[in-house]
């Protein structure tokens, strides 16, 4: 699937193609004509077509019969209508700005085929936006989808990667590398389309996690039932969350100042804990001094098998396989980051391996 941009610099480019064609096999027309037919040395047939094509005027280096000037007049009117059509396109191109287009297109392309472990977002309308400005806060890799061609141009301008293209069908998923990425969040106006981006992209990366929006309760359902890993329906969740602010607004607005914004002092992460890399696999919180050495707070423990633990003790353990819920500044969780997952890359840590919701 191309853009529209790219259909018109790829048309433009196969009429320059074919006209470059064209004026080609004519010369090779020409050229035989007078060289077989006017009985000439390939040299001089050659220099014949050629200031004939170009219409310069230089005269006959061989006398012509009748024949052989019908032939010509044939040839110097192919020769303009075809170096005519050539000089067209190619001003067209040159006025339009196709070949910058292009060549930034084809920078587009590389900077996303580099991409690797990244999220897809699919959609930068309004919600897309927003999901697009935090993760450029998190500093993670993304690259938007989207089949409006402003869209796209704004998202350029805002200085992110972005590729024109319907997020439903395959190989648009494919362009956006799907099988390199690690996360794919569908904000698609309609559930009818985020419930096609999930069900494409979990057939081409079965292991990518697919976070959705939903506008009622039934298409929840069925994008969960389609393979998303967390739906989100804007008008749900806003709803809890105005309650939530009117009945508990100091708790909201410390809630808020943890999950969002590039202001923050403290943030919320979560950390998966490999038995082969993590050396606390097995200690309790109270051995491992994950409190101490760090200063981050472990505030929950997702067990492998779905069991959440709130609030954990002094005595719970940690396993292979759980994913701890931790809450400190920047640079607390970096060194926590360090603390559990030595030899893994630094913080920001890569998206969740299990989901947390149900």
């Amino acid at each position: 699937m191309y853009s529209t941009l790219e259909q018109k610099y790829q048309r433009l480019q196969k009429e320059l193609v074919g006209g470059a064609i064209a004026l080609g096999g004519i010369f090779c027309i020409g050229t035989l004509w007078y060289s077989l037919i006017e009985g000439w040395p390939p040299l001089d047939a050659a220099y014949m077509t050629v200031f004939t094509l170009a219409t310069v005027g230089y005269g006959e280096i061989h006398p012509l019969g009748s024949r052989g000037r019908l032939f010509t007049i044939y040839l110097i009117l192919m020769g303009v209508v075809t170096i005519g059509y050539i000089v067209n396109r190619f001003t067209e191109a040159l006025i339009q700005g196709y070949f910058q287009e292009g060549a930034r297109l084809r920078q587009q392309r590389r900077l996303v085929d580099s991409l690797v472990g990244h999220y897809i977002l699919c959609g930068f309308g309004r919600m897309g936006r927003q999901i697009a400005l935090e993760f450029k806060a998190e500093g993670i890799p993304f690259v938007i989808v989207d089949s409006n061609a402003d869209s796209i141009q704004d998202a350029i301008l805002l200085g992110y990667k972005a590729i024109q293209g319907d997020a439903t069908l395959d190989d648009t998923l494919l362009n956006v590398g799907i099988k390199r990425g690690v996360c794919i969040v569908s904000a698609l106006p309609s559930d009818a389309e985020n419930l096609y981006a999930v069900l494409s992209a979990k057939t081409l990366n079965p292991n990518v996690r697919a976070i959705v929006r939903a506008t009622t309760e039934e298409a929840v359902q069925k994008l969960q039932r389609g393979g998303a890993d967390a739906v989100i329906s804007p008008y749900i969740t806003g709803g809890k969350r105005m309650a939530a602010a009117a009945l508990r607004p100091q708790v909201m607005d410390f809630v808020d100042g943890i999950l969002t914004g590039t202001d923050r002092s403290f943030y919320m992460e979560e950390f998966l804990v490999d038995p082969e890399s993590c050396p606390y696999s097995g200690q309790t919180l109270r051995d491992a001094k994950l409190r101490s050495q760090s200063g981050a707070l472990v505030l929950a423990i997702r067990r492998d098998d779905g069991t959440l633990i709130a609030g954990p003790t002094a005595d719970t353990t940690i396993a292979g396989g759980d994913m701890l819920i931790c809450m400190g500044t920047a640079e607390q969780l970096r060194e926590l980051n360090k603390i559990l997952s030595p030899l893994k890359t630094p913080f920001p840590r890569p998206p969740k391996q299990t989901p947390l919701g149900g």
